[in-house]
C-alpha cells in the first residue's frame, strides 16, 4: 500500500485529492495547520500531520519519513511556491521519498518562457530544483478551471450585461478540466510510477472559446451577446497596461493565462486520458448544468483582488 503526503489537504483542490488517494486505498499523511485539523475526514488511513512548508526543512522531516509519494497543492507567493516546496523538496530527500508532485495543476506552464506569466515562473523556479534531486518530479497539467475560468477574474462571462468576452480570433483550442477531475486524475497519477520524471497532461475537455460560448448559451437558455476586446497584440499591450498601473499582480494575472492560452503556447501535450480510463471526465456541458450553471446568476460577493486562486 502506497503512503501519500499531501500538502495543502484542505483546499479545494488538495481536500478531493486526499479523498481521491483514500478512495483508491492509499495511506494518506494530510499536512494540516492546527487550526484546519477539523476540515480534514476521518479515515482509518488518513493521518493528520501538523505542521506548515515555512517551519524548515527540519521540522518536515518526520511527516515525510516513510512516505513513498509527496503532492504539493499549495498556494501562495515565492514564499510558498519556491522556498517552501524547496524545503519539503528537502525533507523528502532526506527521508528517501520516490516521487514528488508539485503545486503546478494548471495550463502547460512549460509550453513558454519566462516572464508571461509571474505565477509561472515561480514554478518553472522551483521545477529546477529537482535537476540534482533524488526525488522524481512529476507534473500535472490540466488546462483551465472552468471555476475559476468562467468567473469574474477572467473577465470572460457577464451575467449583468449578458456578454461573453474573448481575446482574438477565439478559434484555438484551449484546455479545461474541472478541479473533482484533477483530483481524480492527481490521485490516480500519484500511484502510477511510471510517471517518475515525467509531464502527465490529462483533459476534461478541449474546445474552443467560440464552441465554450455555444455551450454556455445552450446551458443558460439565453443568449450572451459576443464581444471581441482585441487581438493578441491588444491583450498583450493591456497586461502591459495593466502591470504599469498595478497595485497588485492580482490585475493582471488571468490576462496572463489567456495569453499563454490563446496563442497555444500553454495548450497541453500527448495528453494521457487514456492511462487512466476509470477517471472519467466531466464535459464543459456537464459542468456548465450542474455546479457550473451558478456563473449565470449574478455573484453575491465579487472575486477580492488579494485572493489567491487555486489556478488558472
Amino acid at each position: 500500500m502506497t503512503t501519500v503526503l499531501v500538502a495543502g489537504s484542505t483546499g479545494s483542490l488538495g481536500s478531493l485529492i486526499v479523498r481521491n488517494l483514500l478512495d483508491r486505498g492509499a495511506d494518506v499523511r494530510a499536512l494540516v495547520r492546527k487550526s484546519s485539523v477539523h476540515k480534514l475526514p476521518t479515515h482509518p488511513r488518513l493521518v493528520p500531520r501538523i505542521g506548515d512548508l515555512t517551519d524548515g526543512v527540519d521540522a518536515l522531516r518526520p511527516h515525510v519519513d516513510g512516505v513513498e509519494v509527496v503532492v504539493s497543492a499549495v498556494q501562495g507567493g515565492p514564499e510558498i511556491i519556491i522556498d517552501g516546496q524547496r524545503d519539503l523538496l528537502r525533507a523528502a530527500e532526506r527521508a528517501g521519498v520516490h516521487r514528488m508532485i508539485p503545486s503546478d495543476f494548471s495550463i502547460n506552464l512549460y509550453g513558454y518562457g519566462y516572464g508571461v506569466n509571474v505565477l509561472s515562473d515561480l514554478r518553472r523556479t522551483f521545477a529546477d530544483e529537482f535537476a540534482a534531486s533524488t526525488v522524481a518530479r512529476t507534473s500535472v497539467a490540466v488546462g483551465a478551471f472552468p471555476e475559476y475560468f468562467l468567473g469574474d477574474v477572467h473577465e470572460v462571462l457577464d451575467p449583468v450585461a449578458g456578454t461573453f468576452s474573448v481575446w482574438g480570433e477565439g478559434t484555438v483550442p484551449i484546455d479545461i478540466t474541472t478541479i473533482p477531475d484533477t483530483a481524480a486524475y492527481t490521485a490516480a497519477i500519484a500511484l502510477d510510477p511510471t510517471t517518475a520524471g515525467r509531464d502527465v497532461h490529462v483533459v476534461g475537455q478541449r474546445l474552443s472559446m467560440l464552441d465554450l460560448r455555444d455551450e454556455v448559451e445552450a446551458a443558460s437558455g439565453r443568449r450572451w451577446n459576443l464581444v471581441r476586446k482585441g487581438t493578441l497584440r491588444d491583450l498583450r499591450a493591456e497586461i502591459a497596461r495593466r502591470q504599469f498601473a498595478a497595485s497588485s499582480m492580482f490585475e493582471y494575472l488571468a490576462l496572463q493565462y489567456q495569453v499563454a492560452m490563446f496563442d497555444g503556447t500553454a495548450s497541453l501535450r500527448d495528453v494521457r486520458n487514456a492511462d487512466y480510463p476509470d477517471v472519467v471526465p466531466t464535459s464543459v456541458a456537464a459542468y456548465l448544468a450542474g455546479a457550473g450553471a451558478a456563473h449565470f446568476a449574478v455573484p453575491e460577493r465579487a472575486w477580492r483582488r488579494d485572493e489567491w486562486p487555486t489556478a488558472v
